[in-house]
């Protein structure tokens, strides 16, 4: 099993020693020197050894593949309050937003996607965990990972820059369970870069600063993968 797919299915259980295991799983090769300050009152260590997640990476390929064929998924059972089935009407809905400013921009994806019904891996795909490509979350749902993917790869498609975005696998310290968030980096007047979350279980776009019951495992772009420590 890849480190991704690891960590996300061992987080679904409660226990310590099972989270411990999954962390202590995870990938090594090629890590920076030393952790640096990230979100969460954690510290990250980075890497780009990226061929663990597997899940991850094959979601991207058939994402690609998807797109490069204009394949268009049949939506059941229809696109419900998400109003957005297929290709098409996806575009239709970037369109619709490129045009706002960034933090406006945040807040429209973060409050349509939300609006999908949530749906458990093993009901929808009959397996623990899958990581569905955004053609797949439209016709199917998904569960919170399938959310975060969704709403990063709208923001890669509207121009953000993958530096600045990363899908996210927590511990819900208060459900004692394993969840996914999308967290994103806007540059303030400052030059500070502030991190803020899209999550389906939040209605609006919070500064991470807000919120004390996520505890980071990793974190994982296109580039690059983080291990949070503390």
């Amino acid at each position: 099993m890849s480190g991704a797919g690891m960590a996300v299915k061992i987080l679904r259980n409660i226990g310590a020693l099972a989270l411990a295991a999954a962390i202590a799983a995870l990938p090594v090769g090629a890590l920076s020197a030393s952790p640096q300050p990230s979100f969460f009152n954690t510290k990250e260590v980075q890497s780009d050894d990226m061929k663990a997640f597997t899940k991850w990476l094959t979601a991207l390929e058939r994402f690609t593949q998807q797109r490069k064929s204009n394949q268009q998924l049949k939506c059941f059972p229809g696109p419900g309050k998400m109003q957005i089935c297929g290709n098409t009407q996806w575009i239709e809905f970037l369109k619709s937003v490129k045009g706002l400013n960034k933090l406006d921009q945040l807040r429209q994806v973060n409050e349509r996607m939300n609006r999908a019904t949530y749906v458990q891996d093993k009901d929808n795909w009959g397996q623990n965990d899958f990581w569905a490509t955004p053609q797949e979350f439209m016709s199917r749902f998904g569960d919170c990972e399938d959310y975060a993917i969704m709403k990063y790869l709208s923001l890669r498609m509207l121009g953000w820059d993958d530096n600045d975005l990363r899908v996210v696998a927590v511990k819900d310290l208060n459900l004692k369970v394993g969840h996914a968030i999308l967290v994103v980096y806007m540059t303030a007047k400052s030059g500070e870069r502030i991190p803020l979350v899209l999550d389906n279980q939040i209605g609006t776009v919070v500064k991470a600063s807000s919120i004390r019951h996520y505890q980071p495992v990793f974190s994982i772009n296109q580039k690059s993968w983080w291990r949070h420590l503390g």
